[in-house]
């Protein structure tokens, strides 16, 4: 029989720095809660709005696969592989920390905000040679069908990681309905709601909502409103 959590947008952990606003689906910083550590291999979730020219400073990172997906502005990366690069929205873009990286993550723009999801995953190798990856993704590709972005296949579509995981995106117009199908026995998704609402596994959700779902073969999902999603389908140990 299937399981299923609901994490609420307003149940999130938050944080106000000035120049950074963020919203923790799981324990981070100085947000702990014993009941929110992980969904799964899913460790960090993190919602974050910073402002123009503001950002992260260099920093160390290691045996993690760390996956930004910008919706709006553009963030500028260095890393101590020798990659700089400008992450835009429509963008997806990896970093498999492996033995170790420092980088630093800054709002591209001086007088625009950024806004992003930061996940991480725990990766199913260790103390692998870290690795950088991004691509662009033609958005009309998800209008009212699953666009995979992530996967667990270097010759598959979208980046890919060292995880058996697979992320989906879809822009959905109200009315229309999937059924997806888990891509990996034993495997679990976890599913937040961009923008608009839906109802999931017979759940109505709305803005920035999530519900994570296990012990199941697919899930049915059908567009309330307009509305904008992103599908995490990860292995529960």
């Amino acid at each position: 029989m299937a399981n299923f959590v609901i994490h609420k947008a307003n149940s999130r952990g938050r944080a106000d720095y000035g120049w950074l606003k963020t919203s923790y689906s799981f324990s981070f910083s100085n947000y702990y809660n014993p009941e929110r550590v992980h969904f799964g291999v899913l460790r960090v979730l993190n919602d974050d709005y910073i402002e123009g020219g503001m950002g992260f400073g260099t920093h160390p990172h290691d045996n993690m696969e760390i996956i930004t997906i910008p919706f709006e502005g553009a963030l500028e990366h260095k890393d101590s592989m020798g990659n700089s690069s400008v992450i835009k929205a429509g963008d997806i873009q990896v970093m498999s920390a492996g033995t170790g990286i420092t980088h630093s993550e800054f709002n591209h723009y001086k007088d625009k905000p950024l806004k992003l999801f930061q996940i991480w995953l725990f990766p199913n190798r260790k103390n692998v040679e870290p690795r950088y990856q991004q691509i662009s993704l033609d958005v009309k590709d998800r209008q009212n069908k699953l666009q995979q972005v992530l996967s667990p296949d270097a010759g598959d579509e979208g980046v890919w990681i060292y995880q058996e995981a697979w992320f989906m995106m879809e822009n959905f117009t109200k009315g229309h309905a999937e059924t997806y199908r888990i891509k990996r026995s034993g495997n679990g998704v976890y599913v937040m709601i961009i923008s608009g609402n839906l109802e999931i596994h017979g759940q109505t959700l709305s803005d920035r909502d999530a519900i994570g779902i296990w012990d199941v073969e697919e899930i049915d999902i059908k567009a309330l409103s307009d509305a904008e999603i992103l599908v995490m389908d990860i292995p529960m140990s």
